[in-house]
């Protein structure tokens, strides 16, 4: 990453229990109310509050309201004093639309916790370029509950903890092996490949770059890992971790399609690393420093991704 993309990192205040989570509605309208009921009540059986609106569970067509009132809605939880940590219901679509409302002074002047992804990816990135905040891509309200047991402790003991746990994943596929260290970018392939041009897009120039989609047919996912190749954006990454393409035809190929792409470049390459649309999606800080050891097959930070109060 180059120093001049970003502003200085900042870091989160870490959580503690008793502190609430805000929960806001960036994007697509909640249609999983089962896994919203089950997410808030996760949330408070690990010691937490958790405040919400009923405005945030309302739908306009494939949104959750219009771009003004969900800007309006995200800053007012923001700015709110007693909320800790903001945490994105679900993601669909919006995010794009919802990001040139937002106040990013005063995010960076009031930094917090926050968790999300899939369309979220959008509003990571444009925090970290903007603010240089590191945000937390994560399960979203309503998909939270839905993590085995060691993925639940681990959300809940990242953001308690100044540093997040290494990583050493079962399945994990080294498809070039060799070490690596970077900063941990990335998210969502279909977001990250719209957001070239834009103010939000963030370079990529040595970091360790993580992608995951779903539901999309191997063409697709062929056209945008060529485009974001063509397009410069891969040729100085410093590692890659290809993490859930949760129904996604013949991922092996595609496989082969990146390391095509790649080849020549002397990074690691990882597949099947648990993020993502898929059961396993552990939370990731953005912006910190991290390495991919592939001898051990682990994801190890090397720095904190919250501090003291």
């Amino acid at each position: 990453m180059k120093k001049t993309d970003t502003p200085e990192i900042l870091l989160p205040p870490r959580l503690k229990r008793g502190d609430t989570f805000g929960l806001v509605a960036p994007a697509g309208p909640v249609e999983n109310k089962e896994g919203f009921t089950a997410g808030v009540k996760l949330l408070r059986d690990m010691g937490f509050r958790v405040m919400y609106s009923n405005e945030i569970l309302e739908k306009d067509g494939y949104l959750a309201g219009p771009d003004h009132h969900r800007a309006e809605q995200f800053m007012n939880v923001w700015l709110n004093p007693d909320v800790k940590a903001v945490m994105a219901l679900r993601g669909g679509y919006g995010s794009l639309r919802l990001v040139p409302h937002l106040d990013m002074e005063m995010v960076r002047r009031f930094p917090k916790i926050f968790i999300g992804f899939s369309d979220i990816t959008v509003l990571h990135t444009a925090i970290l370029k903007h603010t240089g905040l590191v945000t937390f891509h994560g399960p979203v309200a309503t998909t939270v509950a839905k993590g085995d047991r060691e993925m639940v402790e681990y959300f809940f003991n990242t953001l308690t903890d100044s540093k997040a746990e290494s990583i050493k994943p079962a399945g994990l596929e080294v498809l070039t092996s060799g070490n690596a260290k970077g900063r941990l970018l990335g998210g969502n392939l279909t977001n990250l490949a719209h957001l070239i041009a834009t103010p939000y897009e963030i370079s990529w120039e040595n970091a360790i770059l993580f992608l995951e989609d779903v539901n999309e047919p191997p063409y697709r996912i062929d056209r945008m890992f060529t485009h974001l190749q063509e397009a410069g954006r891969l040729q100085g990454i410093a590692g890659l971790i290809l993490g859930n393409f949760k129904d996604c035809e013949d991922v092996e190929k595609i496989w082969q399609r990146v390391l095509e792409l790649v080849s020549g470049q002397g990074i690691p390459v990882w597949s099947n690393f648990p993020v993502g649309h898929g059961q396993g999606n552990y939370l990731l800080p953005m912006g910190v420093e991290v390495e991919m050891d592939s001898h051990g097959g682990v994801l190890r930070f090397l720095e904190p991704c919250t501090r003291d109060i």
